[in-house]
Parts: C-alpha cells; sequence; structure tokens
C-alpha cells in the first residue's frame, strides 16, 4: 500500500492527493503537522524518510523507497501507474503542461508557503497585514500570467489541456483553494475560475480536499 505523509493544508500534498485520486490509487495518509510540536516536519523519524522536511512523500510500499518533491511524484505515477495520462502524449503538449505546473509550483508557492509566513512574521517581525499583502501580491503577480496563458491558448478545454484533467490541474486547484483562504481576489481570474469549477466537480478533487483529509482541523 502507498502511504502518503502529508498536511491537510499543503498544497503542494494536496497536488498529490489529487493526482492518485485522479490515477484511482489507493493509499495510507500518513499526517505530518506542520505546527504542533516545533513542526513534526523536522522530526528525527521524518527526516530519515525525507532529509528535506517537507511535505508531501510517497513510501512505495513498506519499507519500500520514499519519493519527495509533489511534481516529481506525479510524474513518477503518470509514468509508472495505470489509468487516466496526467501529462499530454505530445512533446509539445507536455512542454505546456509542465510550464503551466511550473508557473504555480515554483514562481506562486515558494514565496507563499507556510515556512516564508512563519519566517515573515516571527524573524523579521513583520505585522499580520503586511504578512497578508505579502501573500496577496504574489498571488495576483503568479496567476494573471496563468490566466493569460490559459485564456490566449487554444489547448485550453474545460481543464487547463484539453478536456481531461492533469498535472496543470493538480497544482492549479491547490494554489486557487490557498488564494481564496487567504481572501484574495479572483476575479480577473474567470479562466482560471472555470476551470477550477469544473475541477471540484471531480471526485478525485472533491477527496483530496483539505476540510476531509483525515488530520482535518
Amino acid at each position: 500500500m502507498l502511504k502518503l505523509y502529508s498536511y491537510f493544508r499543503s498544497s503542494a500534498a494536496y497536488r498529490v492527493r489529487i493526482a492518485l485520486g485522479l490515477k484511482g490509487l489507493a493509499y495510507d495518509t500518513i499526517p505530518v503537522h506542520l505546527l504542533k510540536d516545533g513542526g513534526q516536519q523536522h522530526a528525527s523519524a521524518y527526516r530519515q524518510a525525507n532529509p528535506q522536511g517537507l511535505v508531501p512523500a510517497l513510501q512505495l510500499a513498506d519499507d519500500g523507497p520514499v519519493l519527495a518533491q509533489s511534481l516529481a511524484i506525479i510524474e513518477y505515477l503518470d509514468e509508472t501507474q495505470a489509468g487516466p495520462a496526467l501529462l499530454p502524449a505530445d512533446a509539445l503538449g507536455r512542454a505546456r503542461v509542465r510550464a503551466l505546473a511550473q508557473m504555480v509550483a515554483c514562481d506562486i508557492h515558494p514565496l507563499n508557503n507556510l515556512r516564508v509566513l512563519k519566517y515573515l512574521k516571527h524573524e523579521l517581525g513583520v505585522a499580520d497585514t503586511q504578512k497578508d499583502a505579502w501573500y496577496a501580491h504574489w498571488v495576483a503577480l503568479g496567476l494573471q500570467p496563468v490566466e493569460d496563458s490559459l485564456a490566449r491558448s487554444s489547448d485550453t478545454g474545460r481543464f487547463c489541456h484539453g478536456d481531461s484533467p492533469g498535472l496543470a490541474d493538480c497544482c492549479l486547484v491547490p494554489q486557487v483553494f490557498n488564494a481564496q483562504r487567504f481572501n484574495c481576489a479572483l476575479d480577473a481570474y474567470p479562466t482560471i475560475t472555470r476551470i477550477v469549477a469544473a475541477c471540484e466537480q471531480l471526485p478525485a478533487f472533491q477527496q483530496a480536499a483539505p476540510g476531509v483529509q483525515p488530520d482535518a482541523e
């Protein structure tokens, strides 16, 4: 049985939960609370599994190898598991989907994840209003080019690429969830909003949502 080290609010773990659902793969959730006990991701036992001390991590079997980094995990699942493809068959399509995914996972998320926000507040003494302004600034700066890329391309369909959800959708939905949680305005992103709404109608996305995870608070 696959084991997913996860935190219910982690957008990176959320991506992998969606991908597992799209592939129809069963897994056990191993909660790693990012705030309790000083951050359970820092515990030596977890660092043995994932030296980076981040979630998610996916253990392939009991005492089996452990994979880290959400995009690497999702591409591994796509390459090794049956089920709907999460990347297009053609090289240009794969490049487009990877670019969309990386615009979220590499350009927006790293500036707004929990450890950055904690550093701003606790180490630099940034006020909550300033921290929230930081968050909103990078969300807006990051989502606008995603919106433009989606809106201008004939490859965009019901989902980010065509009419089947894939890697880019796995990344986009958690980022929008986080933006909504931080009260970021989304009116400027109608294509993104439409795609996310389509995704949220699917069981794989519904079952991956933070609020229904076993460690949800």
